[in-house]
């Protein structure tokens, strides 16, 4: 039999080192939290300093956790931020932009914006820390994709494309990395309720009632974070985790 006093559940991450992308708030933030209360030492990222020095003072202490203020549609200011990481066990790229207008009145200024955020960046800081060899042999990365990806809702086109670029990359990005035993998968949540789109309460709740089993919270998509970080997923890989509460997608 097992000794309670020693038996460590499967679910943690303990001994790893992860970096969460977009830790200044919402999903980023709980992925973040969730994970050093995980076990993990975690290295935050974001574009405003001072929010991201408030996802540090909620981290579990004592693993001597890191912040780095960087724009990652910046290539001088990502390639600190790899410098600044050491070796990683997982990386979340949880930063993005809503990216939201009908197609009648769209930009290409504001398109390459969109694709800059939600797909050129996390794609070139995976490049790069493959590059340099930040990743230890096992690592696992975590893409933040969306349901968009896979319905259609009018004036979401932009940000729709963005996401299924980021999901087309997965399965061969993960057959590329996978010698070294490491992994590559994107989570799709449905709508979330995060400051990123709950300004509105009368939309939120209205759009609530789409959902059989209610919006989802930053905490939901931390957890399927985890895991997906841990080594108990260690044969999933290439893979899409729908997390839309049972929304119907026609």
């Amino acid at each position: 039999m097992n000794d309670e006093t020693t038996f460590q559940h499967p679910f943690h991450l303990h001994g790893k080192t992860v970096l969460v992308t977009g830790a200044s708030s919402g999903i980023g933030r709980a992925v973040a939290v969730e994970c050093a209360r995980a076990g993990a030492r975690v290295v935050i990222n974001g574009r405003d300093a001072g929010r991201l020095t408030d996802t540090l003072a909620l981290l579990h202490a004592g693993l001597d956790h890191a912040a780095c203020a960087a724009d990652l549609t910046d290539p001088p200011q990502m390639a600190r931020l790899v410098a600044a990481c050491g070796e990683l066990d997982g990386v979340v790229h949880a930063a993005g932009v809503h990216g939201v207008t009908p197609l009648r009145m769209l930009r290409q200024s504001f398109m390459q914006t969109v694709l800059d955020a939600n797909f050129l960046a996390p794609l070139m800081l995976t490049q790069l820390l493959l590059a340099k060899k930040t990743l230890r042999n096992g690592a696992s990365l975590v893409f933040m994709s969306s349901i968009a990806a896979h319905t259609g809702t009018v004036g979401v086109g932009p940000y729709s494309a963005s996401k299924a670029a980021l999901e087309g990359l997965i399965r061969p990005l993960a057959l590329e990395i996978a010698p070294r035993a490491m992994r590559a998968n994107a989570i799709a949540p449905g709508l979330v309720d995060t400051p990123l789109v709950n300004d509105d309460r009368a939309w939120l709740d209205e759009k609530a009632k789409m959902y059989p089993l209610g919006l989802g919270k930053p905490e939901d998509v931390a957890y399927a974070a985890i895991y997906l970080l841990a080594d108990i997923s260690r044969k999933v890989t290439g893979t899409q985790l729908h997390l839309d509460g049972g929304i119907p997608w026609t």
